[in-house]
């Protein structure tokens, strides 16, 4: 039977008395403090204020991806000597073959000639800033707290966003350079979020919140690209860059006034709640020192699992997120706004299932039917495998958008899944290091960010068909390999090296359950 705090989930009431020790019991088991009402609580409230901060900062992210098909005056600029362009698909009517050319575009609102590699680079600018920001932010922001790093984060973020349209007129390098800020600004917010919930969120409550709050990067996805649709055409595409960047500043004065690091410190919670969360997750929601056991992390192959999982699950999700509207417009021909709007619906049945995938996690844990092991590898793998069947399906649907845009969107909302599986693990193996860890992990799961909106436009250069379809098989592969490897490697147990001296035992299991 695994333990977890240095005593058996099954052992004597009076075995559980540590205050050090973290609240593992069942649902059954009457040990432990009282759980707290979940409705209206403040750790449920927080929860809702991340999800819609989240959810900002996806639409400050994705904002370029539909705003690119009206900033370029064609898509489809002259073949160069080397390449033919090929358009396979008809569009509606021979007139609006090229649909990036938008009539309805306000007099004076200024086009830009860029290639599909310019336009990939831009794409991926983004995430060469985010890669540099995100172990630093994570270790600060368990050392000091993560409340300043992630609403900073996405202020810092909102504020760049407002100047893109004049970046873009002053040329496509100052573009890459402001989105590269941009980048920079956003990475300290994902792991900020997690060395928050190391402190906030009871162990049986850790998929439900972690999924909810990070389900508003699907939300802001599907909610920013049709407004970045109707915006673009209704006021021409700067002014999507003036709504995203004004919201971003609005969420984080909220953010500021309403939220607190530690349940200790916060103003208006109450005694019971606050006795829960602190008595349910012990010693491990303290901050952590100045010195952080690096050697043994970079040895943890269950660490190496969530790495390697991550970036091929990233793969897949930034390749749709940052090329989707492109494909919706360069192969099926949707119009600016059939281009936004379908282009979100595959986050829509993301944002469903990656918020009930953490319910139903909790449940399984509470009930004791799994351990934590078994349910992080069984959400990841169904997470992963299973879209990746539906993204090969994408690439042979041919011309029928009506069928490319179901397969789409059955992949993603499956996809959700895996955000109750290897996308919260990192608190699982070491709660006290969880940010620093999502820091790390996210830094190689940016590294997809960089390089499949590169390798979407060398692969797509021509806008055929079969080109599309290399992206979509490539992007499938590459989630199946995930999908095993975590399969291989992955644990829910507390890593020995994340154990506090005092408390250390070996071989834990969190946040209940034992493996076989």
């Amino acid at each position: 039977m695994a333990t977890s705090g240095g005593y058996s989930i099954n052992s004597a009431p009076e075995d559980k008395s540590d205050e050090n020790t973290p609240l593992l019991t069942g649902k059954g088991q009457q040990t432990g403090p009282k759980a707290a009402p979940q409705c209206c609580s403040v750790r449920y409230n927080l929860a809702i204020l991340m999800f819609f901060g989240f959810a900002v900062v996806y639409g400050l992210r994705v904002n370029l991806s539909v705003a690119m098909v009206a900033m370029v005056n064609n898509t489809n600029p002259q073949p160069s000597l080397n390449h033919t362009v090929v358009q396979e698909c008809p569009g509606p009517t021979p007139s609006k073959d090229n649909t990036t050319q938008t009539p309805d575009q306000p007099d004076g609102t200024p086009q830009f000639v860029w290639d599909s590699e310019t336009q990939g680079m831009l794409q991926g600018a983004f995430f060469f800033g985010y890669l540099l920001t995100q172990i630093p932010g994570g270790y600060l922001a368990g050392r000091f707290g993560g409340s300043l790093f992630l609403g900073g984060g996405v202020l810092g973020t909102a504020a760049l966003t407002l100047l893109t349209p004049l970046a873009a007129e002053m040329g496509a390098s100052w573009l890459f350079a402001l989105r590269a800020l941009e980048g920079f600004g956003e990475g300290v917010t994902f792991p900020a979020m997690m060395a928050m919930w190391a402190r906030w969120a009871p162990p049986l409550e850790r998929s439900r919140l972690i999924s909810l709050s990070g389900a508003g990067a699907s939300f802001g996805a599907f909610a920013a690209l049709p407004l970045t649709g109707f915006i673009c055409q209704a006021l021409g595409w700067p002014a999507v860059f003036y709504c995203c960047g004004g919201a971003g500043c609005v969420w984080a004065l909220f953010w500021f006034l309403l939220v607190s690091d530690d349940p200790r410190t916060h103003s208006r919670i109450s005694e019971l709640e606050k006795n829960y969360i602190t008595q349910s997750i012990g010693s491990q929601g303290s901050a952590h020192g100045w010195n952080v056991p690096l050697l043994p992390m970079l040895l943890s192959v269950p660490l190496w699992a969530i790495i390697v999982s991550q970036m091929c699950a990233n793969w897949s999700y930034y390749t749709l997120l940052t090329s989707l509207p492109t494909y919706m417009d360069t192969v099926l021909h949707f119009d600016l706004r059939q281009n936004s709007f379908l282009s979100a619906l595959p986050y829509l049945g993301g944002l469903v299932f990656s918020a009930l995938s953490g319910v139903l996690a909790d449940f399984l844990l509470e009930r004791e039917l799994l351990s934590t092991t078994a349910v992080r590898k069984i959400f990841t793998v169904i997470g992963l495998l299973l879209p990746a069947a539906f993204l090969v399906a994408v690439g042979f649907v041919g011309c029928s958008g009506m069928l490319a845009v179901t397969f789409l969107t059955v992949s993603s909302t499956i996809g959700g899944f895996s955000a109750a599986g290897v996308f919260i693990n990192q608190i699982d193996i070491a709660p006290r290091y969880a940010g620093m860890l999502l820091g790390i992990t996210n830094t190689f799961g940016t590294i997809p960010g960089v390089l499949a909106p590169i390798a979407v436009g060398h692969l797509t250069k021509d806008h055929t068909l079969l080109g599309w379809r290399s992206v979509f098989c490539v992007s499938a592969v590459v989630s199946a390999f995930g999908a095993l490897v975590f399969t291989l490697f992955g644990s829910g147990k507390i890593q020995s090296w994340a154990v506090p001296t005092e408390t250390h035992t070996e071989g834990e299991e969190s946040p209940c359950g034992s493996d076989p």
